[in-house]
C-alpha cells in the first residue's frame, strides 16, 4: 500500500550502541509445531508467566507475559485504557516514548561444570539491552533476527538467583536520534529501525509503535557433543532447477537439507566443525504416518555452524503439492537426523534432529519475454508476467493481507485459519504478504500448505529510501538469510519480493541520483544473493511493482538486469500494475483502469460494520464523522505535497468516501441515531465493493486480451482496528461486502457487463480460469425496477468464438439465451448492445428504471449478474418488501416479495458470535428467493445470536 508522505527526509548517521477477542490478552497459542527440532541438549521455556515490566523511572511495575509487548501488559493490569479504543491511541503515545524492562529470575538455569547455557531469543521488537545477572550480554536492533547468546561465563559468576532482564528504547526516540532528524518528524525516519514499519503508523493503522520480546524465548543447556538446532532450510526442487526460471517437469526431485546449529564449540567461538564422519538421514512419512523412503543424504559438508546433505527423489515415489482449486495439498514430514560416531567402539548417536512438514511443487514466476507462439496468439509484445505451477499457468486470484493485529502477541492459531479460511472460501489462490508488517511466523504458512494459500513473502522495505551503511547492511543480510532460510520448506512460498513498491518510487523520485544506487545495492544485489544462496525453488524480484528484466547472469554481481521502464512502446506490455483512484466520479470507468500483466494492488475505501465500531467507539461516537471515526481514519485525502494538520488530512480521505456515496447511492438519512450510522458504513461497503467488483472483473477479462494479464490481488484483505480503511475483513472478523463480491467474482467461470457511460455502449463477457475450455449458455432479460419483464428492441450484437452475428428486437419480454465457447483461461464477448441509450430509448424504456438479469451455465459452473444503466441515487428504486425466514439450523431464506432487491446483505446484530455467510451483498428479482447459510467460527451468545439476523437491501437507504 503506497503512504501518502515520502519518507526520505533524514540523514544518515551511524548507530551507537547505546483468537480475534478484543485486546484480551489471550497468550501465544501457535499453530501446531510441524517444525520441530529435537535436540538432545536441555531446553528451558521462559515464555508464559513469571515476568515483570517496569517504566522506566520505576513507578509502574505490573506482572507480565512473554511474548508480549508493553501495551497489551500495561493494559492486563489495568494502567491504561484499551490502546485501540476512541482516542486512546493518541493519549496513550507516553507509552512509546519512553523505555521499558521485561525482567524474571531463571531458576532453574544453573552453571555447571562442562555445561554450555544458550539464551534464544526467537524476536526482540526492537532496540534492546539484554542483560544477566546484572551484566550486560548484548544490544541487539533488528525485531526479524533470531539472537542465540552464550551465557555460560555470566552464568558462572553469578551471585544468587540469575535474573534475565530485556531494556527496551522506544523505536520513535531511537530512530529520530539515529536520523539526526528534524523535531516532529520522528515517524519519517521508521527506515532506521529494522521494526515492522507500520508500527511507526500507515494510512490504515496507528502509530502506537510497541516494544518488547514478541516471540518466544528459550534457555537452552549442552554437554558433551550435544548440539542445539536454531534453523534448517529444506530445499526442493527439479534436477537441474535455477531461481525465477521454469523447470524440466520430467526431471526427478532433488532434496536438499542444511541445518544450522550451535555445539559448545561454537558457542564458544571456536568454530568447530562436526567430525567429518557426521552423517544426514532423511525419513519421509505421509499424513497418515506411513513411511515414504528412508536414506541417507549424500554430499554430507558441515563447517562451523552448518551441516547440508542432499538426495534424489523418484517423482513416482511422491505426490504433488497444488494450490486451492488446482488438486490437493498433499503434504509430508521430513526429518532429518544428524548422526556421529560417539567414540565407543564404533557406535554412532544422533546429536540432533529436525523434522519439517514439506509438499513437492515448483513454484515460478515467469517474467520471460512473449515468444513468437503467444504473438501467434493474439498475445501483445513485451514480456510475461504470471505465476506457473508445477510447470502449469494459472490466473492467480487473491488479496494482500497487512499485519494480522497491531500486537503480533495477540495473533493466534484461530484468528489465522478464520481468515485463510475466507481467502479459501473465496477461491484465492495467492495472498501478497505485504511488506512493512513482520515475516509470518513458521505455523502460520503451516495454516496456508494445508488450505493451499500460496504466499506471495517480501523483505521488510516499503515505499523509502533505506540506509546503505555497513552496518544497516549487515543487518539486511542477516535478516534475510535467517528468514529465506527458516520459510523455504514450506510449499505456500510463492515467491521473494525485495519489498513494496520500491521500482516506482525510486524511479520517480531519485532515478540518476545517488540514492538510486541504495535501491540497486540492497535490492538487486543484497537481498537477491540472499535468496539465490539459500534457494534453488523460488523466484526473486527486487520490487512488487516490477518492469521485469532483459537478461539473468547468476555469476552477476547483480544478477537480474531491471528493465526499470518500457522503451519498446504502449503496445508492449511489461509491467504488473498498482493503482489507487479516490475520485468518486470516475470509479466506474474503465478506461482509468491501468493495463498490465497482473494487477498486485487496487482499492478503495469503506466504513467497518457499527458492530465492529461499538468494540472500539462510545455509543455517542456513532455517527458521521464523529471524532473517533476522524481519528481512525488515516487514509489522507490531500494532494502529494499539500500541507495541512492530521484532521484536515482525514476530513480529505472521508470526503472521498462521502462523494463516492452521495453519487452513486441514496443518502441514508434515518431518524435513528444509531441505524443512521449502520446505513452510512452499509453504503460505503456497497460503493466500495460495486468500485473494486467493477475493477476485479476487469482485470479477469484481460486474460484473453492482449494484454494475457493473469492475475489480480485486491488491497486488502484484512484490518488491525476499526477505521475506515480498504479491507474486505474487518478486525473483529466480520466481513464487508467487498469479502462477498470478490467471492463472487473470484468464481471459476463468471459473466460480467462492461458499460461505457459515455457512449453507452454494453458488452457482456464471459471470463474462465479453467485450465480446459468449456461450453455454455448465456440466459438475458430486461425489467423494471417493479420487476415487471421489459421489451427492449434494437440491434444487438452476438460475439462467438468463432463468429459474430445481429439479431433485431431483443428481447421480447422474454428470457434470450445463446450459445458460448469460452477457451482455457480465457474471456470471450457474448453479448454487445453498441448503443444502449439509443436501443432503451427506441423501445420507451426508461434507463432509471431498467435493470438487466444476466447468468449463465457451463457444464457444472453457474454464475449470475446484474447491470443497471444509471447509479442507483438515480434508479427508480421501490420497495422490495424482503422477507426473511428460518429454513432451520443456521439457514435462511430471503424472498423479494414486491420488487427488485438491489445489495441484499443478512448480518447479525452481535458481537457474540463469528462466521460467514454462504453469500451474501446480492440482488433478487421480484419473486425470487435465496437460501444462504451461516458457518459459525465461534459461539459466546449461548445460541441466541440467530435472533439477531436481519436483512436489508439498498432501498431501505430512502426510508426516513
Amino acid at each position: 500500500m503506497q503512504i501518502t508522505a515520502l519518507l526520505w527526509s533524514c540523514s544518515f548517521a551511524s548507530l551507537a550502541l547505546a483468537q480475534w477477542n478484543h485486546r484480551g490478552w489471550g497468550g501465544w497459542h501457535p499453530g501446531p509445531d510441524h517444525n520441530h527440532n529435537s535436540d538432545t541438549a536441555k531446553t528451558i521455556d521462559l515464555t508464559g508467566n513469571g515476568w515483570t515490566l517496569r517504566s522506566q523511572n520505576g513507578s509502574i511495575e505490573v506482572p507480565a507475559r512473554v511474548p508480549s509487548q508493553q501495551f497489551l501488559d500495561l493494559y492486563a493490569a489495568g494502567v491504561i485504557g484499551d490502546p485501540l479504543f476512541g482516542l486512546n491511541n493518541t493519549y496513550e503515545t507516553w507509552v512509546r516514548d519512553q523505555n521499558w524492562t521485561y525482567s524474571r529470575s531463571l531458576r532453574d538455569v544453573r552453571a555447571s561444570p562442562g555445561t554450555t547455557t544458550l539464551l534464544v531469543f526467537k524476536g526482540l521488537d526492537t532496540f534492546t539491552t539484554i542483560s544477566l545477572c546484572g551484566k550486560q550480554v548484548a544490544y541487539t536492533q533488528n525485531q526479524w533476527r533470531q539472537y542465540v547468546f552464550d551465557v555460560s561465563n555470566i552464568l558462572q559468576s553469578c551471585r544468587g538467583t540469575p535474573q534475565l532482564s530485556l531494556n527496551f528504547g522506544p523505536a520513535v526516540n531511537v530512530t529520530h536520534e539515529i536520523s539526526k532528524g528534524p523535531e516532529g518528524d520522528q515517524l519519517s525516519c521508521r527506515v532506521y529501525a529494522r521494526k515492522e514499519q507500520s508500527d511507526l503508523g500507515w494510512d490504515w493503522s496507528p502509530s502506537l509503535a510497541p516494544a518488547g520480546p514478541w516471540r518466544p524465548i528459550y534457555a537452552v543447556q549442552l554437554t558433551g557433543n550435544e548440539i542445539y538446532v536454531n534453523n534448517a532450510a529444506i530445499d526442493i526442487y527439479r534436477k537441474g532447477q535455477q531461481n525465477n526460471l521454469s523447470p524440466d517437469q520430467s526431471q526427478p526431485w532433488i532434496f536438499n537439507a542444511s541445518i544450522d546449529f550451535t555445539n559448545p564449540s561454537s558457542a564458544g567461538f571456536h568454530h568447530r566443525a562436526l567430525p567429518r564422519e557426521t552423517k544426514m538421514q532423511l525419513t519421509l512419512t505421509d499424513a497418515g504416518g506411513r513411511q515414504v523412503l528412508q536414506r541417507q543424504l549424500s554430499g554430507v559438508y558441515s563447517s562451523a555452524e552448518t551441516v547440508t546433505g542432499s538426495t534424489t527423489i523418484d517423482p513416482a515415489s511422491v505426490q504433488q503439492w497444488w494450490p486451492n482449486g488446482m488438486g490437493a495439498q498433499t503434504l509430508y514430514t521430513a526429518k532429518i537426523d544428524i548422526i556421529t560416531d560417539n567414540g565407543r567402539f564404533g557406535q554412532q548417536s544422533t546429536i540432533g534432529s529436525v523434522e519439517r512438514r514439506v509438499g513437492f511443487r515448483t513454484i515460478v514466476l515467469n517474467l520471460g519475454a512473449i515468444t513468437d507462439e503467444q504473438l501467434a496468439q493474439g498475445v501483445a509484445p513485451g514480456a510475461n508476467w504470471h505465476f506457473e505451477v508445477n510447470g502449469n499457468t494459472f490466473y492467480a486470484k487473491g488479496a494482500n493481507i497487512v499485519p494480522l493485529d497491531v500486537f503480533w502477541p495477540e495473533i493466534d492459531d484461530a484468528k489465522v485459519t478464520q481468515l485463510f479460511t475466507l481467502a479459501k472460501e473465496s477461491s484465492m489462490n495467492l495472498i501478497r504478504v505485504w511488506s512493512s508488517g513482520a515475516y509470518l511466523d513458521d505455523w502460520i504458512y503451516d495454516i496456508a500448505d494445508e488450505m493451499g494459500i500460496l504466499l506471495w513473502s517480501e523483505f521488510e522495505f516499503a515505499s523509502a529510501v533505506y540506509p546503505v551503511t555497513p552496518r544497516f547492511l549487515e543487518e539486511y543480510e542477516a535478516e534475510a538469510y535467517y528468514n529465506v532460510r527458516r520459510i523455504n520448506h514450506h510449499p505456500s512460498l510463492a515467491l521473494w519480493a525485495g519489498g513494496n513498491e520500491l521500482e516506482i518510487v525510486e524511479l520517480g523520485f531519485y532515478y540518476g541520483k545517488p540514492e538510486f544506487a541504495y535501491y540497486q545495492q540492497i535490492q538487486e544485489e543484497l537481498l537477491i544473493k540472499c535468496v539465490y544462496a539459500n534457494t534453488k525453488s523460488i523466484s526473486y524480484i527486487p520490487s512488487s511493482t516490477y518492469n521485469g528484466y532483459t537478461s539473468i547472469d547468476f555469476d552477476s554481481v547483480r544478477p537480474l538486469t531491471s528493465r526499470y521502464r518500457n522503451t519498446s512502446g504502449p503496445d508492449y506490455y511489461y509491467n504488473d500494475t498498482d493503482s489507487y483512484n479516490y475520485d468518486a466520479p470516475t470509479l466506474f470507468d474503465f478506461n482509468t483502469y491501468p493495463v498490465g500483466r497482473f494487477a498486485d494492488e487496487f482499492g478503495f475505501i469503506a466504513m467497518p460494520s457499527v458492530q465492529s465500531w461499538e468494540l472500539e467507539a462510545a455509543a455517542d461516537q456513532l455517527y458521521y464523522p464523529s471524532d473517533t471515526v476522524i481519528n481512525h481514519n488515516r487514509h489522507s485525502g490531500l494532494n502529494f505535497g499539500e500541507s495541512g494538520d492530521a484532521m484536515q488530512a482525514s476530513l480529505a480521505g472521508l470526503a472521498q468516501m462521502t462523494l463516492g456515496v452521495t453519487t452513486y447511492l441514496p443518502v441514508p438519512d434515518l431518524q435513528d441515531s444509531r441505524a443512521n450510522f449502520s446505513a452510512w458504513c452499509y453504503s460505503t461497503q456497497v460503493v466500495q465493493a460495486d468500485a473494486i467488483g467493477h475493477q476485479l472483473a476487469f482485470y479477469r477479462r484481460g486474460s484473453g486480451l492482449p494484454e494475457r494479464q493473469l492475475g489480480c490481488l485486491y488491497w486488502q484483505l484484512n484490518d488491525v482496528w476499526a477505521a475506515p480503511t480498504w479491507s474486505s475483513v474487518e478486525n473483529t472478523g466480520r466481513q464487508k461486502m467487498l469479502y462477498y463480491v470478490g467471492k463472487d467474482l473470484y468464481s471459476p467461470v463468471i459473466v460480467y457487463p462492461y458499460y461505457n457511460r459515455n457512449t453507452t455502449d454494453l458488452q457482456v463477457w464471459v471470463m474462465s480460469d479453467r485450465t480446459q475450455a468449456l461450453s455454455g449458455t448465456l440466459s438475458y432479460q430486461w425489467f423494471d425496477f417493479s420487476g415487471k419483464p421489459l421489451a427492449v428492441g434494437g440491434t444487438v450484437t452476438i460475439e462467438g468464438q468463432q463468429n459474430t452475428t445481429s439479431r433485431g428486437n431483443m428481447t421480447n419480454s422474454k428470457p434470450e439465451t445463446i450459445n458460448f465457447n469460452v477457451g482455457a483461461i480465457n474471456t470471450t464477448q457474448v453479448l454487445h448492445y453498441p448503443n444502449l441509450g439509443q436501443t432503451l430509448a427506441n423501445s420507451n424504456v426508461n434507463a432509471s428504471n431498467a435493470v438487466l438479469f444476466l447468468s449463465i451455465t457451463a457444464g457444472s459452473y453457474k454464475h449470475s449478474q446484474v447491470f443497471h444503466p444509471l447509479y442507483l441515487g438515480q434508479a427508480n428504486l421501490q420497495d422490495p418488501g424482503l422477507k426473511l425466514t428460518n429454513s432451520g439450523g443456521n439457514s435462511w431464506t430471503v424472498t423479494a416479495t414486491k420488487a427488485v432487491a438491489g445489495w441484499v446483505w443478512l448480518e447479525y446484530d452481535t458481537n457474540d458470535v463469528l462466521g460467514y455467510w454462504s453469500e451474501n451483498a446480492f440482488w433478487l428479482n421480484k419473486g425470487e428467493s435465496r437460501t444462504v447459510t451461516f458457518t459459525v467460527f465461534s459461539d459466546e451468545s449461548g445460541g441466541q445470536w440467530p435472533s439477531t439476523v436481519s436483512v436489508r437491501s439498498v432501498y431501505d437507504n430512502k426510508r426516513s
